[in-house]
């Protein structure tokens, strides 16, 4: 971030467990914790839209077919497999 855009600091309070596997997954992906940790948040974010999409999509046009979460889950396995987190230098 610029100097005169610096990122907001949050404070938080996280289980042991939670904690020590923070810090092994930072440490696995190159990551600083805090980097790590803004990028879980953004995928949570993500996905928390995500699902909000795809209720409103259900609400106007009916729940999604069998088939059709089928063919998500496919999607989704296919490139979650093919993409590899980022890592930070």
């Amino acid at each position: 971030m610029p100097r005169g855009n610096p990122s907001p600091k949050l404070a938080i309070t996280v289980d042991p467990e939670v904690h020590e596997g923070v810090l092994i997954a930072a440490a696995t992906d190159g990551m600083s914790v805090s980097a790590w940790m803004t990028e879980a948040a953004r995928r949570a974010l993500l996905l928390r839209d995500g699902l909000e999409a795809v209720a409103e999509w259900e609400r106007e046009h009916g729940s999604l077919t069998e088939s059709e979460l089928a063919a998500a889950r496919r999607r989704i396995a296919a490139e979650a497999s093919s993409t590899k987190p980022p890592r930070s230098t």
